[in-house]
């Protein structure tokens, strides 16, 4: 067993946390929204593993849906699934263990929140395949991926208000902008294998596309946010990541693979500066 551990790791890609973090800031800043401020250590440590948990479980999913096209692109194709280095059953398992240990968690807080847990362990398990299907599967993505926007809304005031909708439809494009960039350093390998994602549907249009999307994000959470705390800290925090998608697009223009995977990687400091912005601004009495 311990010589499996560190393929066990890669499989729930413990030694990247950035796919986590990019989960991670938009929920927490739902937190503070939704509490007006600091949501108390029972909620934070409950979403923040919660989280965690749910990131691990579904690299477990999507690495077993994928298996067979991973094989095929040079970025995936050693990972443990993958190369044969663990069987499906065992990723599976561990899937749903992690699964399993998110849902305890969710347990502790009230029934509404239970409720939207099940919706969006659904859209979790649906991702993977929609790949297969849907010609810009970021969005299911998008959807997945911020989930814990209005269960952070449940958890707090046991209600999803309108302006947690639009947080969510914000965070979607932040989701679309930067898997498209991550689809970017796929493609050629994707067109090979009939793979569809966004940056294959979008074509020559990819980067104003992502541009865009960028730019809709910040505007929904500038729009949303500004009028629940005026603070001259939330708007210095929405400069700061506007200057990092600046920076994005002199990552991608060029459509070179390091790029457009380094402007991915670093993606979660833009929602780092946001949701520093959303701490410091409640903070201000």
């Amino acid at each position: 067993m311990n010589n499996k551990i560190p393929l066990y790791l890669d499989l729930i890609r413990w030694n990247r946390p950035a796919g986590w973090l990019l989960l991670l800031w938009p929920t927490l800043s739902a937190l503070w929204l939704a509490a007006g401020g600091f949501p108390g250590w029972h909620l934070l440590l409950v979403f923040t593993i919660g989280t965690i948990l749910m990131r691990s479980a579904g690299c477990c999913i999507n690495d077993v849906a994928d298996r067979e096209f991973d094989k095929h692109v040079k970025r995936t194709a050693q990972r443990p699934v993958t190369s044969g280095a663990l069987p499906v059953r065992k990723a599976l398992v561990v899937g749903a263990g992690l699964a399993l240990l998110a849902f305890l968690l969710v347990l502790t807080t009230n029934t509404l929140t239970v409720g939207w847990s099940f919706a969006a362990l659904g859209v979790t398990l649906l991702y993977p395949y929609a790949k297969r299907f849907v010609s810009m599967p970021q969005a299911i993505l998008g959807v997945a991926f911020s989930f814990g926007i209005p269960m952070a809304y449940a958890a707090i005031r046991n209600e999803i208000p309108v302006e947690a909708w639009l947080l969510v439809v914000g965070n979607l494009f932040w989701v679309l902008a930067y898997d498209t960039e991550y689809a970017m350093v796929d493609r050629d390998d994707d067109l090979r294998i009939g793979m569809k994602t966004s940056a294959i549907t979008l074509g020559q249009w990819d980067v104003a596309a992502v541009m865009l999307f960028y730019g809709l994000y910040l505007a929904i959470w500038s729009v949303v946010v500004g009028s629940n705390v005026a603070s001259v800290w939330w708007w210095l925090a929405v400069c700061i990541a506007a200057v990092q998608v600046l920076w994005h697009f002199l990552l991608i223009r060029q459509r070179q693979r390091d790029g457009c995977f380094k402007a991915f990687r670093l993606n979660h400091w833009v929602g780092a500066a946001l949701f520093l912005g959303v701490v410091l601004a409640a903070a201000r009495p």
